[in-house]
């Protein structure tokens, strides 16, 4: 399978590299400028964006809408212990759109990066 790749717009792309750097396991590979920041974790791509910046991504559409963060479409990072991890992010002063939820297939936490952009924490059921 190839790369999968993600564009997430941010408010301030140096804070989201703090966390998803220091909180999720992501590295920096590309980081040319203030508005833009490509992190890795494994085969997954993360491409930062800051609203306004100079590159297409953060452009306005034909019908006069700017990309903006937020919403509910998500990344999914597979965690062993969720209840672990929510301990650190919650000690670390993230931000928690959920509590943790059980499903079908496992458990899941929702947490939000700076600028208010969802990530999915997902432990399954073994």
């Amino acid at each position: 399978m190839s790369d999968v790749s993600v564009r997430y717009i941010v408010h301030d792309v140096d804070a989201a590299i703090e966390f998803y750097s220091s909180y999720l396991g992501f590295e920096v590979k590309v980081h040319p400028g203030p508005g833009f920041a490509m992190l890795t974790r494994d085969a997954f791509r993360l491409y930062l964006n800051a609203i306004g910046g100079s590159g297409g991504a953060s452009q306005a559409m034909p019908d006069g809408r700017v990309p903006e963060p937020g919403g509910w479409n998500r990344i999914q990072i597979e965690v062993a212990d969720l209840a672990a991890e929510a301990e650190k992010l919650q000690n670390a002063g993230v931000t928690m759109r959920s509590r943790i939820i059980e499903g079908q297939g496992g458990k899941q936490l929702l947490v939000d990066d700076p600028s208010g952009n969802p990530v999915e924490l997902f432990e399954p059921k073994h």
